[in-house]
């Protein structure tokens, strides 16, 4: 305000230019001049001029101005283009089978953007710690956050080709209590796999022979044929096409993982998080692993086992 009535002369015409009354200009030169302990302008009732203290003041202030509209054009130009950097929170199991890769195709696409991507089991607070987007396959989303799904993943149970040449595949859920069992320890179900066929649900106590809180490493033991494990597909999709593992008791309906991106709840969201999760939900919808179209069935309701 003061730059405009020293460039003008004029409360007035530095009212008009600002879009605000005069009182207001006025007053707030008057509060700057008592902040700083020195009188800015000489004012009489035809005539407005700075004093010396005001035209060192202003000639100090002149580029201040300039600078600002740089520096609103450069965050108006993060906000209107995918620029800048980009942090990510994702589980380790999707990020190393399918999230690296999408991620080496967006940034070959968009060469202003850098990506830093944190890989972690735990549902980080994505403001306490200065994320733009995390990948979730929960819903237990903060009220501070918002969602956009973007596809879904089949949880199928399987074994390797090796462990079921050793060991007749279970012909029902039952008979899995006869075999080694390989379970994810961060399971909601607890040791409980549950699974339906129509109306009819089964619930499986199991007694795990390796039980690991990581799904690459489970799923390396069902490669190395050490039992029968339960995934979802982004973790062992491609091992089944394959033919490295064997999907059983493929008619009963286990669940589906929902996947989301999730980010801050704010009204200017940055074109970099708008440009990244619109490429991820193209980038999903096209994977069969996560898109849901391995053992499509009927959702039960609540039985995400995530």
């Amino acid at each position: 305000m003061f730059l405009a009535v020293a460039e003008h002369l004029s409360f007035t015409k530095a009212a008009e230019i600002l879009a605000m009354s005069r009182p207001t200009v006025s007053a707030q030169v008057d509060q700057l001049e008592r902040r700083l302990g020195v009188r800015l302008l000489h004012r009489s009732t035809r005539h407005l001029s700075l004093t010396e203290a005001g035209a060192a003041f202003h000639d100090r202030l002149r580029n201040v101005t300039a600078m600002v509209q740089e520096a609103e054009r450069a965050a108006m130009h993060h906000q209107a283009a995918p620029v800048g950097r980009l942090r990510i929170s994702a589980p380790p199991d999707l990020g190393s089978s399918h999230l690296t890769p999408m991620i080496a195709r967006f940034l070959a696409d968009h060469p202003e953007i850098e990506i830093e991507l944190e890989l972690s089991n735990s549902a980080v607070n994505l403001i306490e710690r200065k994320f733009d987007l995390a990948v979730r396959g929960t819903l237990r989303i903060d009220e501070t956050l918002i969602t956009r799904k973007l596809g879904e993943s089949a949880v199928v149970i399987c074994a390797s080709p090796d462990y079921l040449s050793r060991h007749a595949g279970p012909e029902h859920p039952e008979d899995l209590a006869d075999h080694r069992c390989l379970h994810f320890s961060g399971l909601r179900w607890g040791r409980n796999w549950e699974m339906r066929q129509g109306e009819d649900l089964r619930r499986v106590q199991i007694t795990p022979s390796f039980e690991v809180n990581d799904g690459r490493n489970l799923c390396e033991a069902a490669l190395c044929g050490l039992g029968i494990t339960l995934l979802p597909t982004f973790v062992v999709g491609s091992h089944i096409r394959a033919g490295r593992l064997v999907r059983i008791l493929a008619d009963w309906h286990v669940a589906e993982v929902p996947l989301h991106a999730v980010y801050p709840d704010n009204r200017l969201i940055a074109a970099k998080v708008k440009s990244f999760v619109s490429y991820l939900a193209d980038e999903f919808r096209r994977d069969p692993d996560l898109s849901g179209a391995v053992g499509r069935a009927p959702t039960v309701k609540d039985s995400s086992p995530a």
